[in-house]
């Protein structure tokens, strides 16, 4: 399948997305392409990568000086410490400002990497090459970077455009099944905030997705990226629209906090189980029609995606979880906002929500 492109105009910066398989080893054409020029570049890796790629990466890159970074890429590791020692690597390199950060790893590598290119000297270049099926079709995207602390998830960042992305389909193809999953959570929210036309090519196609098939694997991280790439142009700094890209995430980051970032659960599962919370409640609160949600109950059962908070949490999780949704960075009142559906392809957004509302909401998941 020929290479995919995608272009994103911010107010802020214009930058390509490109989608391939086999383009990381293609880096010097690449940047050409992209007019991305530097002196000196800094790559932040994930130490999972796997070095044969990362080999390729490293080969074909413009021959300028080269500094690399190992990360141990999780969430609690996304923090301040690793953030400076970013900082403190790019000024003992005497790095400019026309240099260059390059992100090779997942989410995570790619929060932290861009966090840090955007208060560097107030702005160095960024270029990400994200590895994960969840980085390439949302966090790579949009200019969300950040670091989590002990409060919650995200909660110190900044809104940063990369200079260019470059999505390899080959990076998929390395990774365990859970991760491809993951990143499956995201590409089904996409589609549920945007299109029913779009969730039903997905409830069609799905496994064939999640087998990383060709051209369906190219078709679904194209359309996600495509369905944020209309909204973030028109809503750069989540003021209003972007906000729906939020949809089960509040519910997700809660998940994930509770468990104290674990590998129990990562963020692309906490994804999946934060979008049939919000889906729930959407329903239970009157919005969403129950044939609707019946449809998006089905499509997890079907494709075997993880639904049920009850085996993952307990009743003496509860407060915890309360907890970290009234710390949300996207509340705005003592109140608990969230992204609702009122059918697939139409959300509703600034809904607030007491906090006993959302325990009695949770606790009978966690009885059912």
């Amino acid at each position: 399948m020929k290479t995919l492109k995608l272009k994103i105009k911010t107010k802020n910066n214009k930058y390509s997305i490109i989608i391939g398989s086999g383009i990381s080893g293609k880096m010097s054409k690449l940047f050409k392409e992209n007019s991305i020029t530097y002196t000196k570049c800094l790559l932040v890796i994930d130490k999972k990568v796997p070095k044969s790629l990362l080999n390729k990466i490293i080969k074909s890159l413009p021959k300028k000086k080269i500094v690399c970074l190992f990360f141990n890429a999780n969430e609690k590791n996304k923090n301040q410490i690793n953030l400076n020692n970013i900082l403190d690597t790019l000024l003992k390199n005497n790095f400019l400002r026309n240099d260059c950060l390059i992100s090779i790893g997942g989410g995570i590598t790619g929060d932290i990497s861009g966090f840090a290119s955007s208060i560097f000297k107030r702005g160095i270049k960024f270029i990400n090459i994200p590895t994960t099926l969840l980085a390439q079709v949302d966090s790579s995207v949009g200019g969300k970077t950040g670091i989590n602390s002990s409060h919650g998830k995200n909660l110190i960042g900044s809104f940063y455009q990369p200079s260019l992305v470059i999505s390899d389909i080959n990076f998929l193809r390395t990774l365990p099944k859970r991760e491809i999953y993951c990143g499956y959570g995201e590409i089904l929210k996409h589609t549920l905030i945007s299109s029913k036309k779009k969730f039903f090519y997905l409830n069609q196609n799905a496994s064939k997705v999640l087998n990383l098939e060709t051209p369906h694997i190219e078709h679904s991280i194209y359309q996600s990226c495509l369905i944020k790439k209309k909204i973030i142009e028109l809503d750069e700094n989540e003021k209003n629209l972007r906000k729906i890209l939020n949809f089960g995430h509040t519910f997700a980051h809660a998940y994930e906090a509770t468990l104290g970032y674990s590998k129990k659960l990562n963020h692309g599962e906490a994804v999946l189980l934060g979008i049939i919370s919000a889906s729930k409640f959407s329903f239970d609160y009157g919005l969403l029609p129950k044939n609707e949600f019946i449809l998006i109950q089905k499509h997890f059962i079907k494709y075997n995606l993880l639904c049920e908070i009850n085996k993952i949490f307990k009743k003496k999780h509860l407060n915890k979880l309360i907890l970290f949704m009234k710390k949300d960075k996207k509340n705005n009142n003592n109140k608990i906002n969230l992204v609702l559906l009122k059918q697939i392809g139409k959300t509703i957004f600034n809904l607030s929500f007491s906090d006993n509302k959302l325990r009695s909401f949770v606790k009978n998941q966690l009885i059912n």
